[in-house]
């Protein structure tokens, strides 16, 4: 696979299937940096589990007809607040943020408050498998369980419906 490939899916890229260790993917909403993924998650933002803490995690990217194209491992590196890619990269993040409350400025302070992870996810070039490579069988798994599952309840009806 060339490196093109997995660049131009980079830049492309709005949503990622990011997966650590044997847990499962999580689609996740991402921002191109460099050659790179950054993706927050924390109180307040998306749920990522074992992101933060991790060393590597496995992103899985799709093309321009929706299907997957690539996937790789990358490195995760975490960004610290008031450092210099903090500086630099967490104001352009915010300001894609869609629906965030404030400007850039103060969803970036919220993030450094609540202490939201901020992670640079770099790909690792050799690691990277595409279309060629790729299982042909699909990968969708059956829902997970969750509490936001709500039952719904039959229409209410005042008289009986008779049929024709």
């Amino acid at each position: 696979m060339t490196s093109g490939v997995l660049d131009e899916a980079i830049k492309k890229a709005a949503i990622a299937w990011i997966s650590v260790g044997d847990g499962p993917a999580y689609a996740l909403w991402c921002m191109p940096a460099e050659s790179s993924l950054v993706v927050v998650s924390g109180p307040g933002e998306q749920f990522a589990p074992g992101l933060a803490e991790a060393q590597r995690a496995t992103v899985r990217l799709r093309g321009d007809h929706g299907g997957l194209i690539v996937v790789t491992e990358a490195v995760v590196e975490r960004l610290a607040p008031g450092s210099e890619e903090w500086s630099t990269i967490v104001p352009a993040l915010a300001g894609k943020r869609l629906n965030a409350s404030g400007s850039a400025d103060e969803v970036a302070a919220r993030w450094a408050a609540n202490d939201c992870a901020v992670v640079r996810l770099v790909p690792v070039a050799e690691s990277a498998v595409g279309t060629a490579g790729l299982p042909a069988e699909s990968a969708a798994e059956a829902p997970r369980e969750t509490p936001a599952r709500v039952e719904t309840r039959k229409p209410f009806r005042l008289h009986r419906v008779r049929k024709r």
